[in-house]
């Protein structure tokens, strides 16, 4: 991906202090934070927002937005052309067991699921706790409040973001792996710098 030479996590210094924080506390209940994505270029971030006007490109759609059209990815707040990631404090995560380790990506178990109402959702199983949907799936069932997510999936969503409410960071409602601290040190700027 443009922008990304190395699998670095870059985070502010008070984003990363934070975050640490965070791993402390999961550590003593059992688990482990997994990070998917940090600080971004922001022409990583221009080249999403190329992607979703590309609307010939539907490789990903059965995965990751089955029931949105990608005309309205930014409409639905699913993709902006300045993004929190690109100030280096904002981050996408979840949790795992201390006992289980990250799948591969060929070892990652496809499934479909059935939420209320009969929705039927793609679901990649990489090894992490189970929030109900995939991370990064475009869809409402990703949001934090919805009508679909509800019993283990809602307790398990819901005790990620109390611990990092806790230790300052704040959640993006459409996203329920999305977090950033709120008193960033950078909030109007937008690095471009790679990782590398």
């Amino acid at each position: 991906m443009i922008g990304y030479e190395k699998s670095t996590l870059i985070l502010t210094k008070p984003a990363a202090q934070a975050l640490s924080q965070v791993q402390q506390a999961l550590l003593k209940d059992g688990y482990s934070l997994v990070i998917y994505d940090a600080y971004r270029p922001q022409k990583t971030v221009n080249e999403f927002v190329r992607w979703s006007h590309d609307y010939s490109d539907q490789k990903m759609k059965n995965l990751y937005y089955p029931r949105i059209d990608k005309r309205d990815a930014f409409k639905l707040n699913y993709i902006s052309d300045k993004s929190g990631h690109t100030r280096g404090s904002a981050v996408d995560l979840t949790i795992i067991a201390l006992n289980s380790k990250i799948k591969a990506a060929n070892e990652i178990v496809f499934s479909k699921r059935v939420f209320k109402n009969n929705v039927t959702l793609p679901f990649l199983d990489d090894g992490t706790i189970d929030m109900g949907t995939s991370y990064d799936l475009f869809d409402i069932a990703s949001h934090h409040q919805n009508p679909l997510i509800e019993g283990m999936y809602l307790k398990n969503r819901q005790y990620l973001r109390q611990m990092m409410l806790k230790h300052g960071f704040i959640e993006y409602p459409e996203e329920w792996w999305h977090y950033m601290l709120k008193n960033e040190p950078f909030p109007n700027t937008y690095f471009d710098f790679d990782i590398n």
